[in-house]
């Protein structure tokens, strides 16, 4: 299984959702949005032009957006 955790470093959310991840020893790559436009422009796309945070996307393409650790734990 391979993640990709999109998000910013000021936003709760997605360290919460990046906390729940470390504790369950999964492994994932994290790339801020703010910081790397071609991220943003790819979060852009999956929602159709909305920015929310944190989108985290599987190696098949699925994704969630701001997932609750409930939605984010039974994903995994």
């Amino acid at each position: 299984m391979s993640l990709t955790v999109y998000g910013a470093s000021w936003c709760p959310d997605v360290k919460r959702s990046r906390a729940l991840l470390d504790r369950e020893g999964v492994e994932y790559s994290y790339v801020d949005v703010e910081a790397d436009a071609d991220a943003e422009r790819r979060v852009r796309e999956l929602q159709g032009g909305a920015r929310r945070i944190p989108t985290i996307v599987w190696d098949d393409g699925t994704f969630l957006v701001e997932p609750s650790d409930e939605e984010l734990s039974s994903r995994l």
